[in-house]
């Protein structure tokens, strides 16, 4: 018997074009966006940013494994109190108490045992990333492994930030309730509301979204990404294969669920307030908004989606305060039924189409030419080309 030529895969690696257009991105919102942009809307662009590194977050569970989550609100919460937290400890030198100014407000004379940790900047920082991450994989260990996923998935989702919210909204004198944490101050010795401050923030907040993209696409490129495409598509398959969805599944979303909250704790720098209003329902759907609008199983619609909604609905609230709310609407059903594969995915595959028509040119036959591209196809052809069994 013959033996087979040795062939190898491409590997599935991040090209270095790529990573330099992310760095050529990533100074430009850096160096060039705070020269052009007036403060307004430098603070606007930060505050989408940090909802972007959710999008990806989402875009990564949704998009590519298939797990519709309207409950993403909780971890982008979590994250934001994580971080107020340390800072509300962050008390001046003289006051009165000190405790969290709120605190004394109800009567509270010893601080809450859970609080003590996050004096510490070290932990804090751990928690923006571990709580949710922790908070996810409990969640959707005890969600997957019953084998719970399509509209049940996203109905336990609701049902548990419902839960999440009337905890917080009702703790007083743990979390002051429906008013949050506001009125920061100080943060490793610098103001927090200081225009410098605020520019070191904005300078993370570019790099740890350049970071969460390579992430999210390192995550999705070879194997791995072709088991979350897979449990997407037909999960009954996966596990007759011999793969555990399961273990992916909450893998994949822990890490989702650390990247909002990631993104929830730069929101809350650059607002200086977190309260359970980031837990509202209509919130978390609007993380998924973003995401359909941009084009899903996309990173960059993703980022994109957050950017250009976000955008959108600042300038029509500004343009048309009595009414923008019908045009926000309107932009979703119009991207629902004209777009359904997003800005992205249209852009992949229908603008020549498109662009065909408007010019006139013949429309090409529908074909398979995902099939010339698919490295088992090009394996088995060069293995018979180098047998001499086939006829190219």
């Amino acid at each position: 018997m013959p033996k087979l030529p040795k062939l190898s895969f491409p590997k599935h690696r991040i090209s270095a074009p790529e990573l330099g257009v992310v760095a050529a991105l990533a100074l430009v919102l850096i160096f060039i966006m705070p020269l052009v942009l007036p403060g307004f809307r430098l603070d606007l662009l930060h505050r989408y940013l940090a909802l972007a590194i959710v999008a990806l977050g989402i875009d990564l569970i949704w998009g590519f494994t298939g797990l519709l989550s309207l409950g993403h609100g909780i971890f982008f919460a979590l994250g934001g109190y994580a971080i107020a937290m340390h800072i509300k400890l962050q008390v001046p030198a003289g006051a009165a108490s000190p405790l969290p100014d709120f605190m004394t407000l109800y009567g509270v004379t010893e601080l809450p045992w859970f609080w003590y940790p996050f004096y510490s900047f070290a932990f804090a920082a751990v928690a923006v990333v571990l709580i949710p991450a922790l908070l996810g994989a409990i969640l959707g260990y005890l969600v997957f492994r019953n084998r719970i996923r399509g509209v049940y998935f996203s109905i336990l989702t609701q049902a548990a930030i419902i839960v999440f919210f009337n905890f917080f909204n009702g703790q007083q004198k743990l979390f002051n309730g429906t008013n949050g944490l506001t009125d920061f101050q100080t943060l490793l010795g610098v103001p927090v509301r200081d225009a410098q401050t605020q520019y070191w923030f904005y300078v993370l907040t570019v790099i740890f979204l350049a970071l969460a993209y390579l992430l999210c696409r390192w995550l999705t490129m070879g194997r791995f990404g072709r088991l979350l495409v897979a449990i997407r598509d037909d999960e009954a398959r996966v596990r007759f294969s011999g793969y555990n969805p399961t273990s992916y599944k909450v893998l994949v979303f822990a890490i989702s669920a650390a990247l909002a909250g990631i993104g929830g704790a730069f929101f809350t720098l650059r607002t200086g307030i977190i309260s359970p209003r980031a837990m509202d329902i209509a919130f978390s759907i609007e993380m998924v908004i973003w995401v359909a609008v941009g084009g899903r199983a996309s990173l960059i619609g993703a980022i994109l989606g957050a950017l250009l909604v976000n955008f959108a609905r600042s300038l029509l609230s500004e343009q048309f305060a009595d009414i923008w709310l019908f045009f926000q609407g309107a932009l979703f059903l119009i991207v629902v039924l004209a777009l359904p594969t997003g800005i992205v995915g249209w852009l992949r595959t229908e603008s020549h189409l498109f662009l065909a028509r408007l010019l006139g040119r013949p429309q090409p036959l529908a074909t398979y030419p995902e099939l010339e591209l698919d490295p088992e196809i090009q394996y088995e052809r060069d293995v018979l080309k180098q047998e001499g069994k086939h006829p190219s």
